[in-house]
């Protein structure tokens, strides 16, 4: 079964919380703090699988989380990692918030492994918070929690070259004939069930990634028939090849046919709609009539307009060759790669509702060092990547937005002080 859709639940791990414990030794009455620290939470990895080509996998499993981090214990024993969760996909599979809609990876292109949501960081242990003024903090980090989405994963296909036709024009023969793709051939009207991709190799070419998206029907930008739910895949394609019946085998207008198909374009994106295009007229075996003048009313409808059209046989082969080249030509001219889309949400950004937690601005005096505490605080951490430059410049934004950093000049912040959160240290500068 072909499933190009799923929407599935991901949470990655909590970290785990520090110890607070004491050393008990003999001869050692008063030991100091020993307490460890919580192991990290457990992430969520997607990452390609070219041996994959359709989503139903998580149509039969929706509910996906990463292990959580172990607590700490005695001795600075450390609590163990949470098991990550790694979740394989087919390349061009777009990962996308689901209440939004918005991207946050397209799993294409360059991109094969991606890590979508950092598990929580594991809690310090009382260890840490041992100063010449409190020798026995009985105080130990938490371990940050877990984060969670609901995403939508929608799988749209790579390829150079669309074909689009209403169904029963001939595309599945025409992409079995130019590729070593074998797609399901008969004469339904309902059209084919998923798309097929094929590589088309000409001589003397680098050839090209060639796809047949399921017949359309007029409404199928609104829902209507199965059109809609594979309109998605022709959002990569630079070129679209328009197959028409030009022998109007089934009594069908091949000129309002290709109107027809690209008002649907036009509603679905645009942007498809405006891709170069060359039509194919298709079935010219079937013609018998002498004066039929199907072949000539295309191209005097639509050649002026900049669309070449090319009479052509999906059985015989007649006409094919010199379309694929026209085609190759265009692709040329167009240059560059199937698109990309780029990211719109960025997961490590979500804070969810921390803005009435409190947090503290204080100055260590023993330590020399200005400290930042608190609720607000401890959770920002947890979901923001200070390891990548847009987490660290939500990190800054996050200090100026909550008026942190003009506490810590009220407190006689100078440049090359240390700030100190939790088991951080930076040292401030304007």
């Amino acid at each position: 079964m072909f499933a190009d859709r799923a929407r599935i639940y991901v949470r990655s791990g909590k970290g785990g919380d520090g110890h607070v414990s004491f050393r008990r030794e003999k001869y050692v009455p008063n030991g100091g703090p020993d307490g460890g620290d919580g192991g990290r939470g457990g992430d969520v990895i997607f990452t390609v699988d070219e041996g994959l080509n359709t989503l139903i996998d998580f149509r039969n499993k929706r509910k996906y989380k990463a292990g959580d981090g172990e607590p700490g214990d005695k001795k600075n024993c450390r609590g163990k990692d949470g098991q990550d969760i790694i979740l394989k996909v087919p390349r061009g599979t777009v990962i996308k918030e689901a209440e939004s809609g918005k991207v946050i990876a397209d799993m294409s292109g360059d991109r094969r492994e991606v890590t979508l949501l950092k598990g929580g960081r594991g809690g310090n242990g009382n260890q840490h918070y041992a100063t010449s003024t409190m020798q026995a903090p009985k105080y130990a980090q938490p371990g940050q929690p877990a984060r969670e989405l609901e995403l939508m994963l929608e799988l749209k296909v790579i390829a150079d070259v669309g074909l689009v036709g209403f169904p029963n024009v001939g595309k599945s023969t025409f992409l079995a004939r130019v590729t070593n793709a074998k797609p399901k051939i008969a004469n339904y009207h309902f059209t084919t069930l998923n798309p097929n991709l094929g590589v088309v190799d000409l001589e003397g070419t680098g050839g090209f990634v060639i796809a047949d998206i399921p017949g359309l029907i007029e409404g199928a930008s609104e829902g209507v028939g199965l059109g809609y739910e594979f309109l998605r895949h022709i959002e990569r394609t630079r070129v679209i090849i328009h197959i028409v019946d030009a022998a109007g085998t089934e009594g069908r207008d091949p000129i309002e046919d290709i109107y027809a198909i690209n008002r649907e374009l036009d509603a679905y994106n645009p942007d498809i709609a405006k891709r170069p295009q060359v039509i194919a007229a298709n079935k010219i075996d079937a013609i018998y009539e002498p004066d039929n003048r199907s072949i000539d009313a295309i191209r005097k409808e639509f050649e002026p307009k900049g669309i070449q059209v090319y009479p052509i046989s999906a059985v015989s082969g007649e006409g094919v060759r010199e379309l694929l080249y026209h085609v190759y030509e265009m692709l040329q001219d167009i240059g560059g790669e199937p698109a990309v889309f780029e990211q719109e949400y960025f997961p490590e950004q979500q804070t969810g509702d921390a803005s009435n937690e409190p947090f503290t601005v204080g100055y260590d005096r023993e330590e020399d060092e200005y400290v930042v505490e608190g609720p607000r605080i401890e959770k920002m951490l947890g979901y923001t990547n200070l390891d990548s430059e847009k987490g660290f410049l939500f990190f800054q934004n996050f200090l100026k937005d909550n008026g942190i950093l003009d506490q810590l000049e009220e407190l006689g912040i100078q440049e090359g002080d240390t700030v100190r959160i939790y088991g951080l240290s930076f040292d401030y500068y304007k």
